[in-house]
């Protein structure tokens, strides 16, 4: 139970009325009139009404607490929102009837002797979930002739039909506009302006009331209108819902439907594509289809409800790129060892080294996020001949070629590539000299490299191998960390991890010494 003190907070804030207080009602307003003095021509008369009069002493009006009068506020809001949102919509109707000549709201007094179809015959009523209904006269004549629905439930009745109701609608206003389509002459030109979703709502209704020429010019308008995005998916998915016969249906699909032979051609135009990017001339359009591609080649459908498997680049054609960008790389190496000493060719040079070893980082990129990167780290580990050259090429020209161990490490660190200890291990031996060296200049470099994001993957990359290998790895790091300072990887946490293992936390593996023992009993039958 509340204490005292919380009741008396709570009536003070209005949440429960105190009974001891009661309003004391005030006396009531005389009737006033205020005639301004003028001219009889000008003159003009304000009458201000009383409020209604208080209730006497002996009946006062109960205090509201203030949880009662907020709820009494939203319930006023939304009657007062609901009642506009009926309003502008019966307006709208006004309209669209309205502009139609060939029936009348009915509600409207006025003659149906227009158009050339008569007085209508058929009363026709829509009401929507909410409630709201509206009806107008119409004709039989044109409901039959335009809607196999109509035709059938007019044609049951004998033809006496003079009332129709459409209950529980979704939306009265589309269904209202789809039976104004059916008056109309030309329902291109009637449909030309309107926005996608719309015409998507008469489509449904066209299809519920079996209206083929409406069908057919929703169907059409949608083949010619350009849609968004989103308006794509809408589309897919209406068609995919009403399971439509019309030839046009499968034009209007024709923009989103692959042909059957596209999936055996899928390679071909992904080869194309990263080929032309390898090997484009323009650095600042390179650096745009990199980002493009990259990001539509990691899309995924989230909802495959209307799609069919998704068409991706093959894992051999992504090797097939690899193994071009490597024999590229080692060509520029060769050449860069042979290479003259002015400064033209050397800044050439470098470019071009710089550029391949960006190729084989953009592959990697795309492999790894394609979860296919464990191949390529046992083909980087044994890239012997790549090592020895990039030992023999200056620092400044070769640093780029770090950044794809870097990567590795990286993607291993995290999980994302899962290779054996082996491929772990000859990866860094192979790659792991080379990083140390080129470390300085790759952070220095214009480029930006997450320094604690390379020390980290190369960190975690160390750690998952066995203790002895870890040791060998971590005392080499030791004095050259000693020597090198800054230039060379921080990965202090991994040193004082193997140091706890090793020292601290030693973990001595016990042979299981007992033997499972099987006896074999003979039960007599």
């Amino acid at each position: 139970m509340a204490s005292a003190r919380e009741v008396s907070t709570m009536i003070k804030q209005g949440f429960i009325s105190d009974p001891s207080i009661s309003l004391s009602p005030l006396k009531p307003i005389s009737n006033s009139r205020i005639s301004p003095s003028s001219s009889p021509s000008n003159s003009k008369h304000l009458s201000l009404s009383p409020p209604p009069a208080f209730p006497s002493q002996s009946h006062p009006h109960p205090r509201h607490t203030l949880f009662e009068m907020m709820s009494e506020e939203q319930l006023r809001e939304s009657k007062h929102s609901s009642d506009n949102n009926r309003r502008r919509l019966q307006d709208k109707l006004a309209r669209v009837l309205a502009n139609n000549p060939n029936f009348l709201d009915g509600h409207n007094s006025s003659s149906n002797h227009l158009g050339g179809f008569g007085y209508g015959d058929v009363k026709l009523t829509v009401s929507g979930r909410d409630g709201f209904k509206i009806s107008m006269d119409v004709h039989r004549r044109v409901l039959a002739e335009k809607s196999r629905f109509f035709a059938e439930k007019l044609r049951m009745d004998g033809g006496v039909t003079h009332s129709v109701e459409i209950c529980d609608c979704d939306d009265v206003e589309i269904y209202v506009e789809a039976l104004v389509l059916m008056y109309s002459d030309d329902l291109k030109k009637k449909l030309m302006g309107e926005d996608v979703s719309k015409v998507l709502g008469l489509l449904k209704v066209s299809a519920a009331i079996m209206f083929e020429a409406g069908i057919l010019s929703c169907l059409e308008y949608l083949e010619a209108v350009p849609w968004s995005e989103d308006e794509e998916e809408k589309i897919i998915s209406c068609l995919s819902q009403l399971q439509l016969h019309e030839p046009i249906s499968e034009d209007v699909l024709q923009r989103v439907s692959i042909e059957p032979s596209t999936s055996t051609k899928a390679d071909d135009i992904f080869m194309r594509m990263l080929t032309g990017v390898l090997q484009a001339k323009d650095d600042k359009a390179r650096k745009e289809m990199k980002s493009l591609i990259s990001r539509l080649l990691r899309e995924d459908v989230t909802d495959s409800s209307s799609y069919g498997p998704k068409i991706d680049v093959s894992k051999d054609a992504l090797y097939s790129l690899c193994h071009r960008c490597l024999s590229a790389l080692i060509l520029c190496l060769s050449e860069a060892t042979c290479m003259d000493e002015s400064k033209h060719d050397r800044g050439a040079m470098m470019s071009e080294i710089a550029r391949e070893a960006d190729n084989v980082q953009w592959i990697v990129e795309i492999l790894i996020d394609k979860k296919m990167g464990d191949e390529f780290v046992k083909l980087w580990a044994d890239q012997k001949e790549l090592a020895t050259l990039h030992a023999k090429i200056p620092t400044m020209y070769r640093h780029e070629i770090s950044r794809v161990t870097a990567q590795l490490c990286i993607a291993i660190g995290r999980g994302h590539i899962l290779v054996s200890k082996e491929t772990r291990y000859s990866l860094l031996l192979t790659w792991l000299e080379p990083l140390y060296e080129d470390f300085g200049w790759m952070r220095r470099a214009g480029r930006s490299v997450d320094k604690k994001l390379v020390e980290d993957g190369l960190s975690q990359t160390i750690l998952t191998l066995p203790l002895y290998q870890q040791q060998s790895i971590l005392m080499n790091w030791f004095d050259r960390f000693l020597a090198k300072g800054d230039d060379c990887p921080n990965i202090q946490r991994a040193f004082e991890i193997w140091w706890r293992r090793a020292f601290i936390k030693q973990y001595v593996s016990e042979q299981d010494q007992s033997q499972m023992q099987i006896t074999l009993c003979d039960y007599p039958s």
